[in-house]
């Protein structure tokens, strides 16, 4: 079987309005993983995924008491690939069961490191904003539309630390899930690792991820079934199919911002240029008709 990784935007636990409960982000996962429990007989599946609503809730609560201690980012991270990990196995498994194949399939989280490399530009300059937002200016902070937040880097996802093990875990027939919020950002100081205090984008780890255990399909879930060029304006048109080619021309004509789809696509192109076969961006209702063709927008590698 080949090998899909689906990486789940954050509307996938949590909805515009919503406060984000165990029980709201359960009931948003069902939809995306009854497509994925469907899906598990035909593709050997990995899920990764966002977590910045949760990682932003946990530096809140660290923030409003001092009774609750201070954690660094990495470990935040941490805790919320345990978090959601617990939440999409918990619906998988149902899943699983109302399709009679919860025998046959395994699952499991992985805690994920990814290397990043210490001379990332990203160091230098942190634009990643994180956690809660406040009405006058702070030391280190920047102001967004939500008010002065601070910012963090966001380096580019250099080698998935774990790689082979979730390779010999799909092997034995295991869904993984893995590289949550981009992974536990590290770097490596002669034989070891320590974490560090950043923000890896979880569709640009995801791709990194399929070049190094060679998954030929990517698909990146997010609010929207396709991708458009003039977006959110009168004359926006949505694209059906797009070079990789086409794609980096529409990125420096500033179609896809930075803060949005920008690294979706850029995500989608490094994949294709690593091995990938297919790439495609749709929504987190439509990832089985996305890949059989009928909905998303679906990139291809232009070799000229």
């Amino acid at each position: 079987m080949k090998t899909l990784i689906i990486a789940l935007g954050g509307n996938a636990l949590i909805k515009p309005g919503e406060r984000g409960t165990s029980d709201q982000m359960i009931e948003n996962l069902r939809e995306p993983i009854k497509q994925i429990a469907q899906l598990s007989n035909e593709y050997n599946i990995v899920i990764t995924h966002g977590n910045g609503p949760q990682v932003g809730n946990l530096l809140l609560q660290q923030e409003a008491s001092e009774d609750v201690t201070e954690m660094p980012l990495q470990i935040l991270v941490a805790e919320t690939q345990g978090q959601i990990g617990f939440l999409i196995e918990s619906t998988l498994d149902e899943e699983l069961m109302h399709l009679g194949i919860d025998l046959d399939k395994y699952f499991l989280t992985v805690l994920t490191y990814v290397e990043v490399d210490p001379e990332d530009r990203a160091f230098k300059h942190p634009t990643k904003p994180i956690g809660p937002s406040y009405t006058r200016r702070k030391k280190g902070y920047i102001k967004t539309s939500k008010g002065w937040r601070r910012v963090v880097p966001s380096p580019k996802p250099k080698n998935i630390v774990q790689w082979r093990e979730i390779k010999k875990l799909m092997e034995l027939n295991f869904i993984v899930i893995a590289c949550g919020g981009g992974g536990i950002p590290v770097m490596k100081e002669g034989n070891r690792f320590h974490g560090v205090e950043a923000v890896i984008d979880k569709d640009l780890a995801s791709a990194k991820l399929g070049e190094q255990i060679g998954a030929e399909i990517l698909i990146i879930a997010t609010d929207v079934e396709k991708i458009a060029l003039n977006y959110g304006r009168v004359d926006y048109k949505y694209l059906d199919k797009v070079s990789t080619t086409e794609a980096r021309e529409y990125m420096k004509e500033g179609h896809f911002p930075p803060g949005s789809m920008g690294p979706k696509v850029q995500a989608v192109i490094n994949f294709l240029e690593k091995g990938g076969e297919r790439a495609i961006i749709t929504s987190i209702e439509k990832i089985k008709e996305a890949l059989e063709g009928k909905a998303g927008t679906h990139f291809y590698l232009n070799l000229e």
